[in-house]
């Protein structure tokens, strides 16, 4: 055994908020369920209209870093998502069949001189990855503990956005798994690369300000910008809090 199961961790709406989960049913070539199903389109997009599109095209938290204090509950419809954040009222709403009213909940916490929200667009056969293949991001806490450590203080896991975290790999020890196999309970996946981050990543999730400069920490201390790791699933299975990592032959 290589370690265990610690958090696991959805993101129904791209960058708006993420709720914690007991476990999670992983299928073949899809994305955590219930993981980006939504994204906000801003009004300086230029989406592809036949497939995948990069995440500057959506609203997120390294533009807004007030979005990083939402945090949001997927009803068990699949389609209502509960929306709480300090400066704004409780919200329950179906995104993107309510768009407006979701639209004018969200537009305070956006800043005035950058691109402004505008659509709510719905993928329901791979959500809204940042990469081009459905992936799901796999976090190690040693590593984060360690960046905690060289900032001097305690960060929040959920400044990475993670969707699985592990207990016990070794520092950095992530990165040696990218082409091959790992499983997670009765899943497998093949991780696929390392994931390079940017300014969201300052941003406390508790208060929606920077505060740390994650990237500053990861450049000095080991001479990269990464943190975490993609993976693709290669086998169904059940993924509950607990479940024992294996790196695979």
């Amino acid at each position: 055994m290589n370690g265990t199961v610690a958090a696991i961790w959805r993101h129904p709406i791209k960058s708006h908020g993420a709720e914690a989960l007991e476990t999670a049913t992983l299928s073949r070539g899809g994305t955590l369920p219930g993981d980006r199903l939504w994204a906000v389109l801003h009004d300086a997009a230029k989406p592809n209209p036949e497939g995948w599109s990069p995440c500057a095209n959506f609203a997120r938290v390294a533009k807004a870093p007030a979005l990083a204090a939402i945090r949001a509950r997927l009803h068990p419809d699949g389609q209502t998502v509960t929306l709480t954040h300090p400066d704004r009222p409780d919200l329950d709403i179906a995104p993107d069949r309510e768009a407006d009213a979701f639209l004018a909940w969200v537009k305070p916490l956006v800043p005035a001189d950058r691109a402004q929200p505008v659509a709510v667009l719905r993928n329901d056969a791979r959500g809204f990855t940042d990469t081009p293949e459905p992936t799901i991001s796999l976090c190690n806490l040693a590593s984060h503990r360690a960046v905690s450590q060289k900032l001097g203080r305690e960060l929040s896991p959920l400044r990475w956005r993670g969707n699985i975290w592990l207990d016990g790999p070794a520092l950095w020890e992530e990165f040696e798994w990218v082409g091959r196999r790992i499983a997670l309970g009765t899943a497998e996946l093949e991780v696929t690369e390392p994931i390079a981050r940017c300014t969201a990543t300052m941003v406390n999730p508790e208060t929606g300000r920077r505060d740390a400069d994650t990237l500053a920490s990861l450049e000095t201390g080991w001479g990269h910008r990464n943190f975490g790791v993609y993976a693709v699933v290669t086998r169904d299975g059940e993924v509950p809090l607990g479940a024992e990592l294996r790196v695979l032959p």
